[in-house]
C-alpha cells in the first residue's frame, strides 16, 4: 500500500489565540513521520465546532487526507466541541475506534473515561479525535497507529483479511 497522508487538527483556543504553543499537534505531525507516512496538512483552530468541521473538511477534501487526527476539544468543558464538529461532518461513524482509545487510555489514567472523542469516516478519510495533552495524543495514536493502513485500504474497498 502506498504510504498514509495523515492530517492533523489541535483544537485550541489559546493555542490559537497565541497565547500557548501547541504541543500535541506537532507531537502527532511526529510520531506519523516517524512510521514514514506523510502530513497531509495541518490546522490550529479556536475551539469552534464551523471552524473545526472547515478543517476537517479542508484536510479530507481538499488536501487529500487518508485519516485525520483532531486533538483537543474531547472534555467536558462548554467549549470543547471536537466531538460535535467531526460528527456534523462524517457520514459514517466508527466507534469501534474511540471505545478502544479510551479503554486503553483508561489502563493509565482513569480520567480516560471523561474523554467524549470519536471517530467517524468523511468519504474515504478516517476522522479520529484524542485528547488535547502532548501524553494522550501520543498513547491514543499508540493505541490505533497499527491498525490504521489495514483501515484505509478496508475504506478503499479491500478485503477484510
Amino acid at each position: 500500500m502506498a504510504k498514509l497522508r495523515v492530517g492533523v487538527i489541535t483544537s485550541s483556543d489559546t493555542c490559537a489565540a497565541g497565547s500557548k504553543q501547541d504541543g500535541s499537534g506537532p507531537a502527532l505531525m511526529e510520531l506519523v513521520e516517524a512510521r514514514g507516512w506523510e502530513v497531509a496538512g495541518y490546522r490550529l483552530c479556536a475551539d469552534d465546532a464551523a471552524a473545526l468541521s472547515a478543517a476537517i473538511i479542508e484536510i479530507a477534501d481538499v488536501d487529500g487526507a487518508d485519516v485525520i487526527f483532531t486533538t483537543g476539544g474531547t472534555g467536558f468543558s462548554p467549549r470543547d466541541v471536537a466531538p460535535e464538529a467531526t460528527m456534523a461532518v462524517c457520514d459514517r461513524m466508527a466507534p469501534g475506534i474511540a471505545e478502544y482509545i479510551r479503554a486503553e487510555s483508561a489502563k493509565v489514567t482513569p480520567r480516560a473515561i471523561l474523554s467524549r472523542g470519536v471517530a467517524g469516516l468523511r468519504g474515504s478519510t478516517l476522522v479520529i479525535n484524542v485528547p488535547g495533552s502532548v501524553k494522550a495524543a501520543r498513547e491514543s495514536f499508540g493505541f490505533v497507529a497499527d491498525q490504521l493502513e489495514h483501515a484505509v485500504e478496508m475504506i478503499a474497498g479491500g478485503g477484510h483479511a
